[in-house]
């Protein structure tokens, strides 16, 4: 059989890579959460993956769990202080730098890391490989944008648990004109919002 997956055939010609990429670089609030995916086994569930911003919430949870049967995963988190301390920029490496430890940890190969974007992870050692819009280029990317906004997603519906009044549920901690007007409102919450984004909204 013939495969006619382009995003897969892409990461086969990379060799033995696992792709990484991160979501939530852009809320003002909640941490920054990054994945890395490297492909088991090639299944033609996996077609159905893309970018995962082009993807329905409903697509994602499905495919969050196909995901997980036929790749290997790690998950790395940066929590809002550590954004505030070093910027969102350095806590997204962080985050990968932490999701590729997970994959290494469990002493599974690889010889290249496929990352989505322009920047390579600082403080990483080993081969990368930065691809501009590699979620819509790399099967692996890809999975990993997947996992990593499902992930984010669900740590933002518990915070809503605790928080109600934020209605975190809907704005998942991105600057909506909601989630601003109930920042000025009500105030950020400490731990929650990240205070190095908030200085347009509130000042100094």
């Amino acid at each position: 059989m013939k495969i006619k997956n382009e995003m897969y055939i892409f990461d086969l010609e990379n060799g033995k890579i696992v792709g990484v990429d991160e979501a939530g670089r852009g809320p003002l609030a909640g941490p920054v959460v990054a994945a890395v995916a490297k492909l088991k086994s090639f299944d033609e569930k996996l077609n159905k993956i893309n970018d995962s911003k082009k993807l329905s919430e409903k697509s994602r949870e499905e495919l969050f769990e196909i995901i997980k049967e036929h790749f290997y995963i790690g998950i790395g988190i940066a929590t809002v202080e550590e954004i505030d301390n070093v910027n969102i920029l350095n806590a997204t490496f962080l985050a990968m730098r932490r999701a590729l430890a997970q994959i290494e940890d469990e002493k599974i190969f690889f010889e290249r890391v496929l990352v989505d974007g322009n920047h390579k992870i600082r403080e990483y050692s080993g081969e990368q490989l930065p691809i501009i819009k590699g979620d819509s280029k790399s099967l692996s990317i890809a999975a990993a944008s997947i996992i990593a906004k499902v992930t984010r997603d669900r740590i933002m519906l518990d915070i809503a648990k605790d928080y109600p009044e934020y209605v975190f549920e809907k704005h998942k901690g991105y600057g909506t004109k909601l989630h601003r007007e109930i920042i000025i409102t009500k105030g950020p919450i400490e731990g929650i919002h990240r205070k190095s984004f908030l200085k347009k909204i509130l000042g100094e």
